[in-house]
């Protein structure tokens, strides 16, 4: 594999000659190494079906299926459709997904390790994708904001990203936010988690789902994410993926904040995404077990 890799200061890998179609064990290795080092690994020049997408997931891990399943493929449950362009005269999967700072499900009890992105129709403006790397903003965090999270658990909830669909008409707002809690009540996970490899420190949290610091009340609450999301946030920390025709992104999603650019409306868009659980827990306690220890000694991962 000819490999391009980036500074220390940037994230993402770049692989240039490999056909994911026909990727080895070896090859899997080496790839799941650089994501959990770089934090993304783009592959370029892909050309390939539904069948053999899914068939490079299962190679790197288990495929999640999404728990709406609105946003199904019909085929493959397994692939989570972003699309504004109907397919055989029906609506296929959600449009307008992302668009909004978040790592994927960190509103389950067992968020997405890793995602895979594979775009099908991109548009003809703007075709990006934005994400910052939460171990270097906690590496850079100042001591005030620091002292608001270390030692911290943190509330995320799905709730306020729900999509309105055709079965909520004629319902209450209430009603379908209520509904929609049951289903996915609020979880906390820590402020601050130790990824299960490389050990790293990583601050856990995002606009689009995290929704307050527990232990502290409401009004403290707003005043305290408005800050460290303003920190968050900054130019400086957010790396730009400008999107080529036959590119498929894997990315760590225990690192990663990542939110999708604006489609101008009248312009398609088609995206095929793919959640992967690794194997390994999503993250550990600051003292990793002896397996885990092992593991990444002898790095089998």
């Amino acid at each position: 594999m000819k490999i391009n890799t980036p500074s220390s200061e940037s994230i993402g890998a770049e692989i240039l000659d490999i056909n994911v179609v026909s990727v080895t064990e070896a090859e899997v290795k080496t790839i799941k190494q650089l994501v959990y080092q770089h934090k993304l690994v783009v592959f370029r020049n892909q050309k390939i079906n539904e069948n053999q997408y899914l068939e490079f997931a299962n190679k790197i891990g288990t495929p999640q299926i999404y728990p709406q399943d609105n946003y199904h493929h019909p085929d493959y449950p397994e692939i989570f459709v972003s699309s504004n362009v109907p397919k055989d005269g029906k609506k296929f999967g959600v449009r307008g997904t992302g668009r909004y700072w978040h790592t994927d499900c960190a509103f389950l009890d067992e968020p997405l390790p890793l995602t895979m992105l594979y775009p099908q129709i991109l548009p003809n403006s703007k075709r990006e994708t934005y994400y910052i790397d939460m171990q270097q903003v906690y590496q850079k965090l100042p001591d005030n904001l620091r002292s608001y999270v270390d030692g911290k658990y943190i509330l995320h909830e799905a709730k306020w990203r729900y999509k309105v669909q055709e079965w909520d008409i004629d319902r209450a707002i209430i009603d379908i936010m209520n509904d929609f809690e049951k289903k996915f009540p609020p979880v906390k996970h820590p402020a601050i988690i130790t990824h299960p490899v490389t050990q790293e420190k990583i601050l856990y949290m995002n606009q689009g789902f995290t929704t307050g610091i527990v232990g502290f009340d409401y009004e403290t609450n707003q005043k305290l994410l408005r800050e460290l999301f303003s920190f968050i946030d900054q130019d400086e920390h957010i790396y730009t993926h400008v999107w080529q025709d036959g590119d498929i992104l894997l990315w760590e999603n225990r690192t990663l904040n990542h939110k999708a650019s604006t489609v101008i409306e009248g312009e398609k868009s088609v995206s095929y995404r793919i959640g992967i659980y690794d194997g390994l827990p999503f993250y550990v306690s600051s003292k990793i077990d002896d397996k885990f220890s092992e593991l990444v000694s002898n790095k089998t991962w």
